[in-house]
């Protein structure tokens, strides 16, 4: 799924989301780098190019984006996480070599739910690890 900056601009403003110049780049790195970053990734990435960028910034930038729908928070492992910017019901693959994490397309419907007919669900994910094609080399 391609995700078009000027869609999630228009998104923004809609849901009254203030746009600095630092929330434009990072939306903008998420748009244009769909690699599932980590916070440290996206300030590491950024910052020579945004000097006045901090890990604070990028953070409440990243909980505004989740909170109004438009970046989604994954969580493979217990110890990291990291950011979608494709918020459609999708898999992730996560290579166990090289830490690489590759989006599938899934019908997460269609798994049957029975045994949890009075739960509410809020959140679907669909996680598989392994080796990726290129490690397996």
């Amino acid at each position: 799924m391609k995700i078009n900056l000027e869609d999630l601009l228009k998104e923004l403003k809609r849901k009254k989301i203030r746009l600095s110049h630092q929330r434009l780049k990072v939306l903008e790195y998420l748009t244009l780098n769909q690699c599932h970053p980590t916070v440290d990734q996206i300030y590491n990435n950024l910052h020579m190019e945004v000097p006045t960028l901090s890990k604070t910034t990028v953070y409440n930038t990243l909980n505004s984006l989740t909170e109004a729908g438009l970046v989604r928070i994954i969580n493979i492992e217990d110890h990291e996480t990291r950011y979608d910017i494709r918020i459609d019901d999708h898999g992730h693959f996560k290579c166990e070599s090289c830490k690489k994490i590759y989006d599938f397309n899934i019908d997460i419907n269609a798994f049957e739910t029975n045994d949890l007919k009075n739960f509410a669900i809020n959140d679907k994910n669909v996680y598989f690890k392994g080796i990726c094609p290129n490690c397996k080399l």
